[in-house]
């Protein structure tokens, strides 16, 4: 299954969006102690300067952002994201790095936070020490380990913080690497999970652009995706997603070949309703596009080889 490039972009769009909700959900005592009536401040540009050498859009997302403690003070907090599948064996010191050029370029200490999205449970680091005759240096840092999550599932499903459903997401991106029509299941699970919670319109578009941009699917099954997510969407009377990708939806639909969205629909109705007699196929070959596709969403409900035989006489021409 292909994977993108850009790892990192999805991680810092979804932080940005929903800041306050990121450190309520990985660090409640933080977010305790910060006043959110003054908006943070992203500091990008800053960033930059204190670590040009930064990978970005492969490996890691970091945020340096600018805060206020309820009593009025501000400080400086670095969120970093390890998006990486695999441990970084100079992760710690990477941290204390960061911290140091901070603490260099504004005069006071960073809190330094790590969210670790490797597949390694015995993976998580938390300290930099050094210790050679009188010196001695000791950093610690924040950590949370989204791998952990999988034994709170039942409490993720439950929580209303748009987070909870952004480790779903990558939890289940994880587990379906190699099992596209799971992760086809799962997709939609969690975006039907979203309207059910009685989700925003704002909050199931920037949502679903996280689930969609970590959950990759190839073509053949994203096309079975869209059919049964514009279906879903209908049946909800509620078409967040549909009407704004709508145009790329139908366009992909015609750019494909008809014969091979024909294939792929005889091949979820076998999956449905067991084989296809040749009298069947030959019926479905002479289906035109608009009946393949609503065909393709009135597959959803069928379960037997009548019910076919009457949905494809009922749409004779």
């Amino acid at each position: 299954m292909a994977a993108r490039t850009d790892q990192d972009s999805p991680w810092k769009e979804i932080l940005r969006q929903y800041f306050p909700e990121a450190i309520a959900f990985f660090f409640p005592d933080l977010h305790r102690c910060i006043d959110w009536q003054k908006p943070p401040e992203f500091l990008d540009k800053e960033f930059q300067q204190i670590a040009p050498d930064t990978e970005t859009g492969k490996r890691y997302a970091d945020l340096l952002v600018k805060v206020w403690r309820k009593r009025g003070s501000e400080f400086f907090l670095l969120l970093h994201v390890e998006v990486q599948a695999k441990p970084e064996a100079n992760f710690s010191e990477r941290m204390l790095v960061y911290a140091l050029r901070i603490f260099d370029r504004f005069r006071q200490p960073a809190v330094s936070l790590a969210i670790l999205c490797d597949g390694k449970a015995d993976w998580r680091p938390n300290q930099y020490e050094f210790s050679f005759l009188d010196t001695r240096l000791l950093f610690q840092f924040g950590t949370v380990k989204l791998l952990e999550y999988q034994e709170r599932w039942q409490e993720l499903e439950a929580s209303p913080n748009p987070f909870a459903t952004v480790v779903m997401a990558h939890l289940k991106a994880q587990e379906t690497k190699r099992n596209s029509n799971q992760r086809k299941e799962w997709k939609l699970n969690l975006i039907r999970g979203l309207y059910e919670a009685g989700s925003s319109r704002r909050d199931v578009l920037n949502l679903f652009k996280f689930i969609d941009w970590v959950m990759i699917l190839p073509e053949g099954v994203k096309q079975a995706f869209w059919l049964e997510l514009k279906a879903f969407e209908e049946e909800q009377k509620v078409t967040y997603i549909t009407s704004v990708e709508e145009i790329g939806f139908e366009r992909g639909l015609q750019q494909g070949r008809q014969e091979e969205r024909r294939s792929l629909i005889s091949l979820q109705l076998e999956q449905k309703v067991g084989q296809l007699p040749s009298s069947l196929h030959d019926q479905i070959a002479q289906l035109n596009l608009t009946q393949l596709e609503a065909l393709a969403i009135a597959l959803l409900n069928l379960s037997t080889l009548a019910e076919l035989e009457a949905w494809l006489e009922a749409h004779k021409e």
